[in-house]
């Protein structure tokens, strides 16, 4: 049976912090807090490694990538056919508003100044904030793609309701992410490809990174079967880096076959009728800066010259 894949989230639990508060050595220097866990502004500093980072990515990629950027929001109808709320229904956020006549907003409104609870007025939208940036892209595959495929590049937020005071584990998040869309053979040798390019890529910047079978968090006890069934069948891949500890390495990246899933959500067909494969890959940047900045220290002047070289090229 086709399985969906969720990119960028390790099977494994939270790592718990090993002080009282796990982003005390970064504060002021990458993040700052802004009153919920998992929701940081970020500093000029850790905002221009992110952008290096994304950049030396675009150079790696192929020239027939297709160049796309989605909004942080995606349509609910679109996120319900690719079946998302039967995988990871715990890690979904919702877009509400407050609807209604202007007596009864206003009457929510008040209920504020009076101290009470306005948000019962609360009722959803049609937009979800997107779970994961490949998500948005698969609609627009519908019908047939052409004989070699597709393969678009997009680099967008990703929201997953998971709090934590663990910094790897934001609920906001940018993912630098690539899709290829075709044949199963097109889109599996494509993801190995990548696979090995990116622990490559990873490995030139002096970052210890591995790879590994991974599965994905998918909700309830039929869930770990899903897992178990994901690993057996090799369709998802991470690359593990240390940020937090060199015990539990973090997952940075992961590379993910999702067979027909999506060709058989949104009607994508191969030019001869079959129904098209689809794969993902991502790079998760505010993983992959944080790792550069734990393995090389808080000032980039101080780097290698190897490394400095690959982000700050002449």
């Amino acid at each position: 049976m086709p399985q969906m894949t969720l990119p960028l989230l390790d099977e494994s639990p939270a790592i718990a912090p090993q002080a009282p508060d796990a982003l005390d050595h970064l504060a002021d220097v990458l993040f700052h807090k802004m009153g919920s866990d998992g929701v940081y502004a970020r500093t000029a500093l850790y905002e221009d490694v992110v952008e290096r980072l994304a950049a030396l990515i675009t150079r790696h990629r192929e020239d027939s990538t297709e160049v796309m950027r989605f909004p942080p929001v995606m349509s609910r109808a679109q996120l319900e056919k690719s079946g998302y709320l039967k995988s990871f229904p715990n890690l979904l956020g919702c877009v509400c508003g407050l609807h209604g006549t202007e007596r009864e907003i206003n009457a929510a409104v008040s209920r504020f100044d009076a101290g009470g609870d306005w948000t019962t007025s609360l009722s959803p939208a049609d937009l979800v904030l997107s779970p994961a940036a490949c998500y948005p892209v698969y609609p627009s595959f519908t019908g047939t793609v052409p004989k070699e495929g597709k393969l678009v590049t997009m680099l967008n937020w990703v929201y997953r309701h998971e709090p934590s005071p663990e910094p790897t584990r934001m609920q906001a998040f940018r993912v630098r992410e690539f899709v290829r869309c075709g044949t199963p053979d097109q889109v599996v040798e494509w993801r190995d490809m990548w696979l090995q390019r990116g622990l490559g890529l990873l490995e030139s910047l002096g970052l210890q990174a591995a790879s590994d079978v991974a599965s994905d968090p998918f909700f309830g006890k039929g869930g770990k079967m899903l897992a178990a069934s994901q690993k057996e069948q090799k369709l998802k891949f991470e690359v593990l880096v240390p940020v937090i500890s060199k015990d539990k390495p973090t997952a940075c990246c992961s590379f993910n076959f999702h067979e027909s899933h999506f060709g058989e959500a949104f009607e994508i067909q191969t030019p001869d009728g079959a129904v098209a494969n689809t794969a993902c890959l991502g790079f998760g940047l505010e993983r992959c800066v944080m790792a550069l900045f734990q393995q090389h220290g808080f000032d980039p002047g101080t780097w290698s010259s190897q490394v400095r070289s690959i982000l700050w090229p002449s």
